[in-house]
């Protein structure tokens, strides 16, 4: 499947510490610590609508990280899937009296357009579910002869599931209990009370053809994936196993991160899947979580047909740190908008005070888990002593301008 186009970033002088994340499994902020090329995968969209300020705050996060890694020098073999077969795309193009291939391909190409808006830089593998079929029959042909999945005991469809007991370690990713995996589990795509199942909680490999439903032919019988197994098999494949940054929506903890390690810990043997799973805080909108099924949606295509300028819109997302729950509001785009005017006036200014402090707090302050608030802040500092009027140094808007940029994403003319 085919990314989109990447920009050039500037280089800014010094050298940044070392990038410190979350970690969901562990509860700790701790270090990253890639080799020469750094591993993450980030779980894409399913494209039946287009793609909304929650979406577009996930992957602001994880483009800072991609970012913070090539700042201090560090290759970034970065994959992300697309989700181009699942119940919630046959369902809207139903609704709709769509062809499912069609509404894909369309609401994929306008995600690429707005990442590219919002100048997201590109995974190197962006890779649908649909093409990757054949991977995922050998995953789960191997779960199979390895005794870590099953067939239903259902005579006439006997869909394939994954034993989640196999592995023994099956929830360390969420430290959830019981209870709410259940839950979660049933609110969340699973089929806890498909009948011919082991346990509730094992989730589906292989769907089994029925009428009227994309199938496709393979050793397993004709059919097509589950939803957590595409990203684990994509993932191994790409990027091998004890990668450095799992990452995703924190809506994504269980059940699909969860399950998507644990298919490709049963797969390899190998624990963990990745170092670090990181997940991103939900975007709501009066009150309530920003999302498809609840229809209160603020799209980022229309923000932009609107004549938003996309840095507003980074700079608002900004505002908040990535890991907590936060409002959209149209207060929140209006202070961004001001602040965006602000540093642009600052950054065209023919001097300024010296930027190198500042440069090295908007590090410091990146490296601490993404902490956008504080950077934002540093940035307002050194703004408002520039707009005073109080430095002499001629470099130091230039530095700023290219420092925002490499780091945040944000052009200022």
């Amino acid at each position: 499947m085919r990314t989109w186009s990447s920009v050039t970033l500037p280089r800014v002088p010094g050298t940044p510490p070392p990038l410190r994340l979350y970690d969901t499994a562990t509860g700790r902020l701790r270090p990253t610590a890639p080799g020469r090329t750094a591993r993450m995968y980030v779980c894409g969209i399913t494209p039946y609508d287009a793609t909304h300020l929650g979406h577009a705050a996930t992957y602001l996060a994880f483009d800072l990280v991609h970012r913070a890694w090539l700042d201090a020098g560090i290759d970034v073999h970065y994959v992300q899937n697309v989700t181009d077969i699942d119940e919630p795309l046959l369902e809207r193009a139903e609704r709709d009296q769509d062809d499912w291939i069609v509404l894909g391909l369309r609401e994929t190409a306008l995600f690429r357009e707005d990442m590219e808006a919002l100048r997201v830089l590109p995974p190197r593998h962006f890779v649908g579910a649909v093409e990757s079929i054949p991977e995922i029959v050998e995953v789960i042909a191997k779960l199979l002869a390895d005794g870590a999945a099953y067939r239903a005991e259902d005579p006439e469809y006997a869909d394939i599931y994954f034993d989640h007991t196999v592995t023994g370690k099956f929830g360390y990713e969420s430290n959830y209990d019981h209870e709410t995996m259940a839950r979660l589990f049933a609110e969340r795509g699973g089929d806890p009370d498909r009948p011919g199942k082991h346990d509730p909680l094992d989730a589906l490999l292989w769907r089994c053809a029925r009428p009227g439903e994309p199938s496709w032919e393979s050793e397993l019988g004709p059919g097509r994936p589950g939803w957590h197994i595409e990203c684990s098999a994509i993932a191994v494949n790409r990027l091998g196993m004890t990668f450095d940054v799992q990452g995703g929506g924190s809506d994504l903890i269980f059940p699909h991160h969860e399950f998507s390690a644990a298919h490709a810990e049963a797969q390899t043997g190998v624990h963990p899947f990745a170092r670090h799973y990181v997940h991103a805080g939900m975007i709501g909108l009066d009150g309530e979580k920003m999302s498809k099924s609840r229809g209160n949606l603020v799209f980022v295509s229309r923000l932009r047909a609107d004549g938003v300028d996309p840095s507003t819109i980074r700079l608002a997302l900004f505002s908040g740190h990535y890991r907590t729950d936060r409002a959209w509001t149209a207060a929140l785009l209006s202070e961004a908008e001001a602040r965006l005017s602000r540093w642009q006036e600052a950054a065209s200014l023919p001097a300024g005070p010296a930027a190198e402090p500042t440069v090295v707090r908007l590090r410091e302050h990146l490296a601490d888990d993404l902490d956008t608030p504080r950077a934002l802040a540093a940035l307002d500092a050194w703004v408002a002593d520039a707009l005073r009027r109080d430095g002499t140094d001629p470099a130091a808007p230039a530095l700023i301008r290219s420092a925002v940029d490499a780091l945040l994403g944000i052009v200022l003319q």
